[in-house]
């Protein structure tokens, strides 16, 4: 039955995808939950829909562009979304946290103003929104393929300035870590990989896949690199998972995705709860027949 699955090239085109964005949403996820910085990916993806609903009513308006692929200018306006971020961060150095609502308005109205123009929501704007099984194209897998190539070779050569910087911004800085630079950096990471998402998770979950892997690994992980693969595998059994039931269920896949995240970290939490009742049984246990 699962087999069967394979025999479309979207399927294909699609699990391929999923699987890269289980591994590379999760990883920049670990470092923006420990930067206490969660609502970043929410504020990137509005901005992300801006320049999807802006590409739709440029198709409309002027036929030449019917053929501009909308992830291009999701990727444009995600990377200056964080750069413009980053930015408001300078300017708000006391409420850096500022920049995020800020962000996040100015993408929802021009997203507003732009859906309105291109007359309301079309099924091509639902599959960005949502996701979809069957939208991801040969051109848009080998685009996020090549992203995750970029994201992947950046974070292991800059492992160790994230990490000082997510555990300790002042030490780092003494160090002679260019944090601004880094900053900026791992801003842009995070804006290609929301970006690359939203075809399969959809632009307004796309940040469940960024943190509740995360939240279900700190749970159980005894350090970072331990989050980060444990993150990495809850993504991957979240992603996998909601494309096959969203397929045979025929279900958005974004939603499928998301509910068994959250199903994985009720469960983690279920089980961290009852290993502490028994070790606490265990303790009270040993103390009274010390006692007698």
């Amino acid at each position: 039955m699962i087999a069967n699955l394979f025999e479309y090239d979207f399927i294909r085109n699609t699990f391929i995808v999923g699987i890269v964005i289980g591994i590379v949403a999760p990883l920049l996820g670990s470092f923006i939950v420990v930067r206490r910085l969660s609502l970043m990916a929410d504020a990137l993806s509005h901005v992300s829909l801006a320049g999807i609903a802006v590409s739709l009513y440029l198709s409309k308006m002027y036929l030449p562009l019917v053929a501009l692929n909308p992830l291009y200018l999701g990727f444009g306006f995600a990377v200056g979304g964080s750069l413009l971020m980053e930015k408001l961060r300078n300017v708000y150095k006391q409420f850096q946290e500022l920049a995020i609502p800020i962000i996040m308005s100015a993408g929802m109205g021009f997203s507003v103003i732009f859906i309105s123009l291109a007359n309301g929501f079309n099924t091509d704007l639902f599959s960005y929104l949502f996701g979809s099984v069957s939208a991801v194209s040969r051109s848009d897998m080998w685009t996020i393929l090549a992203t995750a190539c970029i994201v992947l070779f950046t974070v292991f050569f800059l492992y160790k300035e994230l990490f000082l910087l997510s555990f300790d911004e002042e030490y780092a800085k003494a160090s002679g870590i260019p944090a601004k630079i880094v900053d900026v950096i791992f801003m842009l990471l995070v804006a290609l990989v929301i970006a690359s998402s939203m075809r399969i998770v959809g632009i307004l979950l796309v940040s469940s896949l960024m943190t509740l892997p995360v939240a279900a690994a700190i749970r159980i992980a005894k350090g970072f690199k331990q989050t980060i693969g444990y993150s990495i595998l809850f993504g991957e059994i979240s992603v996998i998972g909601g494309l096959i039931s969203a397929f045979y269920l025929d279900l958005a896949p974004g939603g499928s995705i998301v509910i068994i995240s959250v199903i994985i970290l009720v469960t983690t939490i279920s089980v961290q709860k009852m290993k502490q009742k028994m070790a606490i049984a265990e303790k009270r246990s040993e103390s009274n027949v010390s006692n007698s």
